[in-house]
């Protein structure tokens, strides 16, 4: 079997992820921070472990200003929802998943005033046309790091200057860039990082963060939810010290367990050499499948101005019918259709049909990518 569908979660996971969530069940089965007898205090030394590894494979300014969540999409509401109040001005652009999209056309329609600069048909963005949306007035600029369509990188280093030239704040959605790209929040100037856990950084799903940079009021970002954190108990109103401010409930603790794990073993291998193994396998990809007739390759030409996200279409047949016949007859897996961002597809012009995505991950061979490209050469011959 084949597994490309690394930009939807990473499979299969380091030993070292499930060897820690296992411990941690076994060993460290209290719940955080809720109780002071030992079981309590060895979870939450494995959450605040897990903590202290993002903070630094991210550069982030203090681990307590990582919150976890139960996902990027979550991180993302409590982003935006935090920030954004009516007559608010949001920028984004039009080749943002529905995790970024669905949360502010809601915005949109509580008041807030929302502009989305189109992006370019190979997913890339005109900075200029960015540049004549953002005003003095915005409050929020929206982008993700890379696209889950096209994989596009954006030069997110000067959309945060553009941004903070008018004193707007910048959102990165890191959804596929957190763990297979280089991040330093504090060095590219990225106000708020959303990130998952289940994909590059190797943790298991139901796991995820916002990073919130030290030029963010945090008396300015509302939380989503309230409830017990463990802390300040003699008062019913939310504590504002963070990270409790935004952590109300029982944490994932076996989830944060194997996610401070991948982190590790991520630290361990360097995000740079597993972005060069990516790199290599997106190459050899795009360049096989661009020779083969009526097989239309989308996104940036120069693969270095992707992560390895490859999107294509066989003329003449349905992605649908191509995925499935991948599945059944070469045992490859990738997925097929929008990918959760129906303005990325209406960009591109793949709407509403969408595209095949094959995604290699780090544990994919270059035979597996010679493989698929024979199975497209057969596919595509019928």
């Amino acid at each position: 079997m084949i597994y490309l569908d690394h930009a939807a979660t990473s499979w299969p996971k380091p030993p070292a992820v499930l060897r820690a969530m296992s411990d941690y069940l076994e060993t460290a089965g209290g719940n955080p921070g809720r109780s002071g007898h030992r079981l309590s205090i060895a979870a939450a030394r494995y959450v605040y472990d897990a903590r202290e590894a993002v903070a630094s494979l991210f550069h982030a300014p203090d681990p307590l200003r990582v919150i976890f969540t139960l996902n990027v999409t979550y991180a993302l509401n409590l982003a935006m929802r935090g920030l954004l109040q009516p007559g608010d001005h949001a920028v984004t652009t039009s080749i943002e998943h529905n995790s970024v999209m669905r949360p502010l056309r809601e915005l949109e329609r509580q008041g807030v005033r929302l502009s989305v600069v189109a992006g370019r048909p190979d997913g890339t963005l005109d900075l200029d046309a960015l540049r004549q949306a953002i005003t003095r007035g915005t409050r929020l600029v929206v982008v993700n790091h890379a696209s889950n369509v096209m994989g596009a990188i954006l030069p997110v280093s000067e959309i945060a200057q553009i941004a903070h030239h008018v004193g707007a704040l910048l959102l990165v959605d890191a959804a596929q860039t957190a763990g297979t790209l280089p991040i330093d929040v504090a060095a590219m100037e990225i106000d708020l990082l959303a990130f998952t856990g289940h994909k590059g950084l190797q943790g298991p799903p139901g796991t995820g963060g916002l990073i919130i940079g030290s030029n963010v009021d945090v008396a300015q970002l509302t939380p989503l939810a309230r409830g017990g954190t463990g802390s300040r108990s003699e008062f019913e109103e939310q504590p504002e010290m963070l990270p409790d401010k935004y952590e109300s409930g029982t944490p994932n603790g076996v989830g944060l367990a194997g996610l401070g794990a991948g982190v590790r073993w991520l630290v361990e291998r360097t995000v740079e050499s597993i972005r060069a193994h990516e790199l290599e396998l997106a190459t050899v990809l795009t360049s096989g499948l661009r020779c083969i007739k009526d097989v239309t390759v989308y996104g940036p030409v120069d693969p270095k101005q992707s992560v390895a996200v490859v999107s294509c279409r066989v003329k003449g047949q349905r992605v649908s019918t191509i995925g499935l016949r991948l599945d059944d007859e070469f045992e490859i897996l990738c997925r097929v259709g929008l990918h959760c961002a129906p303005a990325a597809h209406r960009t591109i012009g793949t709407f509403p049909e969408g595209t095949i995505r094959l995604a290699p991950g780090v544990f994919t061979t270059m035979d597996d990518i010679y493989a698929t490209i024979r199975a497209f050469e057969k596919l595509a011959c019928l």
